[in-house]
């Protein structure tokens, strides 16, 4: 048995069991708080909680499958690619509102941080919270955050987005598939395009082309943090 648990095969096996079984519950309820990433996150916790079993010994099957992350983005550029005159047609009202997105995103998020006091560290890690994972922990690692703290706003941001992002757009009149895309995939990633892909094929493209100019947009901002906030 402990041959098992130290195996990777224990990580990935338990990750894709439970999110096989919430993406049904998902399919079947289209319940949005039963989001499949939100409920895998939250049943593989209290599984590891129950049954007393170390994350490290989870995390060595769970790393393998966050290696695909950085694949899986790559796949988005399908449907980038069948909706790119659509795109073109709108290229210059989507850089602006990406470069909008990242600068707010960091502003919002990292100067909360700074005025309620948070340490420099703690700060920095908020930095990427809006960026894919794979980019998020590259750019952590390079400004000194916390990789872990990072990695797991990323998540939280990607789940609130997909589970209330299109709701709240249309909240405030946000209704072209164009400006929700947009506005879920720099927001909140991944995890909120996969949403958007499921609201409309155009949306979902977008929201692909904004994760990758939003990883570009923040990395390039993030020199400037130390400027703004006066961080060492």
């Amino acid at each position: 048995m402990n041959g098992l648990l130290t195996s990777p095969l224990f990580g990935v096996s338990l990750t894709l069991v439970v999110f096989y079984l919430a993406q049904g519950l998902y399919q079947r309820t289209r319940f949005i708080l039963f989001n499949p990433v939100f409920v895998s996150i939250f049943s593989i916790i209290g599984f590891l909680l129950l049954t007393r079993i170390d994350y490290a010994a989870y995390a060595r099957g769970g790393d393998l499958i966050l290696f695909l992350l950085g694949p899986s983005v790559v796949a988005l550029a399908l449907p980038l690619w069948q909706r790119r005159q659509q795109i073109l047609e709108r290229k210059l009202p989507i850089m602006a509102g990406v470069a909008a997105g990242a600068l707010a995103s960091i502003v919002s998020a990292a100067g909360t941080a700074w005025l309620l006091g948070a340490s420099p560290k703690v700060v920095l890690s908020l930095v990427a919270k809006s960026v894919t994972t794979p980019i998020a922990i590259g750019i952590t690692e390079k400004i000194g955050g916390i990789v872990p703290l990072t990695a797991a706003l990323v998540v939280l941001t990607g789940c609130l987005g997909a589970i209330c992002g299109p709701e709240f757009c249309r909240l405030i009149g946000i209704r072209t598939p164009t400006s929700m895309g947009l506005a879920v995939g720099t927001a909140s990633h991944g995890i909120g395009t996969a949403r958007m892909l499921e609201e409309d094929r155009l949306a979902g493209a977008v929201a692909g082309l904004a994760i990758g100019l939003n990883g570009l947009v923040t990395a390039l901002l993030v020199p400037f943090l130390w400027l703004l906030f006066g961080l060492d």
